[in-house]
């Protein structure tokens, strides 16, 4: 007897096989085999007259979806049935979570087979695991199906029936999206949260006590009985203190008056408090948490880090990495045990096992935290993984040991030191018993050096003490506005929030950067105009979609569909056809939305009005009857757009760039000017002669106020030539580039060396010498998550026509195979490790194939192709209303 299994990537075929029986095939769908039409090409011409096939959803007939297989699906589909055809039984193996079971049902709809059907689910990749998973075997939970059509029908819903409004009245390639627009929203809000905040200042005096040639810190905390002012008591909105509060507010003259007058006095500790802490360990890793404390502790995105869980879990390394679940099976419990007793010792072990209980009524998913997979856990050194992978993997299991570790035992330490009527406030804390800390810390890589930086140790202390004051320094503050959303807060709000679900969260972030509506700066998610334009009209005409508890609420109900508690078909009516369903308010409101003025932001203290236009934003302002435009810089965000940056970006237009100086070799003038990415130096000015004069962008961190004459000759001098090399006699030359100033060595046939600059260095005096360093280390990515992926992922053998390595890197888009200068990326539903010498050489034979064919050719070809095209075949199943 031979029997299928399918299951969704070779990665994960490939672990699964070697724990199958013989006469098991193991095959991979490469993901979901069919789904709602994506382009109007894969529309089947049967229904492409009907009103509703560009939503891939008909509204009349009881929301039947429009299914159809993907082009790059159907050779997957035909050897899926030809093994099938071969096989006397059919066991799907998806993931256990809603999508996998969507996959499940799908491909049953498409291999429409004839003999005995298995659903197996399992949520990690051992022997174990499996063999008991093919003993208990079920059938295809259609509750969980039909809950996850209800989900991907809603967001298309919302999706293709917002989107094309946004093109309409903001601009073309926006989108919407039932959980992507509240996201966007957040991020919006706090970005206005930032622009109406007004900074408040303070000033406090900090000492530098000795008691028994012990050094210690102490800062004011009281004056005259009354609390001294700090950041929290200052209203964010108005950067004064808070209406009712009693502190006392001081300024610089009356700090260091009362600097001057404490200094020499006498100093007395009159109080001592000794609080012990007990500290237990965090909840093991759910989708949600591991995406946080990847991006906090290893800057990893949350789509990377969901990327590199699924390979760790595909391999069998990890538990399955979508679940909502913080419980650890007995098992898991027992070999975390193991490790915390082998590695720590018995005092380090907590007295009893230590379980942790779901709090969210929604968890689902998988039924286990994420942990190491099996019945022992092999140590992060043991696994042969590196990079990311190593990473990754080496932050679970830290995790999931240290929840079976004793608590942490501290004790925090307050000292109160009177002098005068000046009150003083110590904080010491000591570490009794470290527990679980020696495994894991959050947010820190190093648990060691986390503990260290944790203790602040006092000298001993009682009351009456009368300790030296070495130094007494009058300390300004300025309070900050609240803080722009990392990913990882990000995650935790539209958590706590209940929108959304964790798994789709790092597709969301990605999303929202790809579209355009935030970019990423220093781990920092910005919104852009163009958000605040759709999040303003989105507000304004339809509310409730951006609105978290209607979102969280409507997550909620289709938690209920799967679990039999809500009927998912009235739901889509009253949503999408009710008497305020979607489609109504949208036929409404299309005609009372003015594209002018959505396409206008309204930003506080600024006359001038910022617009979204066909190049990006810009800032419009009327000068007596001339209407003036001028762009506004990329790297200006919403939050930092002022009214001296507005004066200055209009200025330049009406009344020409700002003249640094004249160039002493040619005469002409030199001009600093501000554009699309940024202000910019230029030699002369453009004119019919003249359309490209030579530029040269000012570099990260120099302000425009501060650039001379020569600073500007000498960027528009750029390249600089610094000599040759000693080992190879080639050019060496410093420059400044798209990612900042470098240095490059030309090696001829062997192609440039480059090496970026250190902050320390500048590019317009570094010598030689200097380069020469750079150049001898070895080369690293550009940013600190790139820096370890300039080293082969794989090395996948020499090329069979020249010798070459062809090898897998990982880039800014991905995963890809390079041969000399050919790059290809992997196909979807491949992995670094399915990827072979030979699957690689047919990919970069096409790539090569496709480079030399001319563009006419290539037109003719897809013209000729077009027309001799067969009809997509569809597979379109109507539900029906009782289910």
């Amino acid at each position: 007897m031979s029997t299928l299994v399918i299951v969704e990537s070779p990665t994960k075929a490939r672990t699964i096989r070697q724990f199958l029986p013989s006469g098991y095939r193991v095959e991979a769908s490469m993901g979901h085999v069919r789904d709602l039409p994506s382009s109007a090409e894969e529309i089947p011409e049967t229904v492409k007259g009907e009103k509703w096939a560009q939503l891939g959803v008909n509204v009349e007939a009881d929301f039947e979806p429009l299914y159809v297989v993907p082009k790059d699906k159907k050779k997957i589909v035909k050897l899926l049935k030809d093994a099938l055809k071969e096989a006397d039984e059919l066991i799907l193996a998806t993931d256990e979570d809603r999508e996998g079971e969507s996959i499940s049902w799908h491909l049953l709809q498409v291999l429409q087979p004839k003999v005995p059907i298995k659903r197996m689910v399992f949520h990690e990749i051992t022997k174990e695991a499996i063999r008991s998973a093919l003993k208990n075997c079920r059938v295809i939970d259609e509750q969980v199906v039909h809950a996850q059509e209800t989900r991907r029908i809603l967001d298309r819903l919302v999706g293709y029936t917002l989107s094309p409004l946004l093109w309409k009245k903001i601009a073309w390639g926006l989108s919407a999206g039932r959980v992507q627009s509240v996201a966007v929203r957040l991020l919006v809000n706090r970005e206005q949260q930032r622009r109406a905040f007004r900074q408040g200042k303070y000033w406090d005096l900090k000492a530098t006590l000795e008691q028994e040639k012990t050094a210690f810190e102490a800062r004011l905390v009281t004056l005259k009985g009354t609390k001294v002012a700090t950041g929290s008591d200052f209203d964010p909105n108005t950067g004064q203190i808070i209406a009712g509060k009693k502190v006392k507010l001081l300024n610089e003259a009356e700090a260091r008056e009362l600097q001057s007058r404490i200094f020499k006095q006498t100093w007395t500790v009159t109080g001592i408090e000794e609080r012990p802490v007990t500290r237990k360990p965090a909840p093991p890793f759910t989708t949600s948490t591991l995406q946080q404390e990847s991006n906090r502790k290893l800057h990893i995105s949350a789509r990377d880090t969901m990327r590199t869980a699924q390979s760790l879990y595909e391999q069998g390394y990890i538990t399955y990495m979508r679940t909502d679940s913080v419980h650890l099976s007995a098992q898991a419990i027992a070999a975390a045990r193991s490790c915390v007793e082998e590695k720590y010792g018995k005092p380090y072990l907590s007295p009893q096992p230590r379980q942790y209980t779901t709090k969210s009524k929604g968890a689902q998913e998988a039924h286990e935290a994420i942990r190491p997979a099996g019945s022992t856990f092999r140590t992060p050194q043991e696994t042969g993984l590196s990079g990311r992978e190593l990473a990754l993997y080496d932050l679970i299991w830290k995790r999931t040991v240290a929840t079976q570790m004793a608590d942490s035992r501290q004790t925090h330490i307050t000292v109160d030191t009177q002098v005068d009527d000046a009150g003083f406030r110590s904080s010491g804390k000591r570490i009794d018993f470290p527990g679980y800390l020696r495994a894991y810390v959050e947010g820190s890589d190093d648990p060691d050096a986390a503990i260290e930086d944790q203790e602040v140790i006092l000298p001993a202390l009682k009351k009456g003490d009368r300790p030296n004051c070495k130094e007494l320094e009058p300390i300004s503050h300025e309070t900050q506005p609240p803080a722009r959303y990392t990913e990882a807060s990000l995650v935790k709000t539209l958590e706590s929030e209940g929108i959304g679900r964790p798994s789709t969260y790092a597709s969301i972030i990605g999303t929202i950067i790809d579209r355009g509506y935030a970019q990423m700066q220093s781990n920092a998610l910005i919104p852009t105009f163009t958000a605040f334009a759709v999040t303003s009209l989105l507000e304004k005409h339809f509310p409730d979609l951006v609105d978290t508890k209607f979102t969280a609420k409507m997550e909620q109900t289709l938690d209920d569909i799967s679990t039999g508690e809500a009927q998912w078909l009235p739901y889509l009516r009253k949503f999408y056809l009710g008497e305020k369903g979607l489609e109504t308010q949208v036929k409404d409101r299309e005609s009372q939305i003015n594209g002018s003025e959505a396409r206008t932001i309204e930003l506080e203290n600024l006359d001038a009005k910022v617009r979204i236009g066909k190049f990006g934003p810009y800032i419009e302002t009327v000068n007596g009857e001339e209407v003036i435009t001028a762009s506004i810089p990329k790297d200006l965000t919403p939050a930092d757009l002022n009214p001296e940056q507005v004066e200055t970006i209009l200025r330049q237009k009406t009344e020409g760039p700002e003249k640094v100086g004249l160039d002493p070799k040619t005469g002409e003038a030199v001009y600093i000017l501000v554009g699309t990415y940024g202000p910019y130096v230029q030699l002369g000015e453009a004119s019919e002669e003249n359309k490209k004069p030579k530029r040269a962008a000012l570099p990260k961190g120099v302000k425009q106020e501060n650039v001379t004459l020569d600073m500007a000759l000498g960027l528009l001098a750029l390249p600089r030539n610094l000599g040759v090399h000693p080992e190879t006699a080639g050019k060496v030359q410093a420059s400044l580039g798209k990612f900042g100033p470098y240095v490059v060595h030309d090696q001829g046939k062997e192609g440039k060396e480059y090496r970026s600059l250190k902050a320390t260095d500048d590019v317009l005096t570094v010598s030689l010498e200097r380069a020469l360093e750079l150049l001898a280390e070895p080369k690293k990515g550009r940013g600190a998550t790139r820096s370890k992926s300039k080293a082969a992922l794989k090395e996948l053998g020499n090329h069979p026509t020249d010798g070459e390595p062809v090898n897998i890197y990982e880039g800014p888009y991905g995963v890809y195979i390079k041969h000399n200068k050919t790059n290809v990326g992997i196909p979807e539903g491949e992995t670094v490790e399915s990827m072979t010498l030979e699957k690689s050489l047919e990919l970069l034979a096409t790539k090569t194939s496709s480079k030399t064919k001319s563009t006419r050719k290539s037109t003719t070809t897809k013209t000729a192709a077009k027309t001799t095209t067969k009809k997509t075949t569809t597979t379109s199943t109507k539900k029906k209303a009782s289910s």
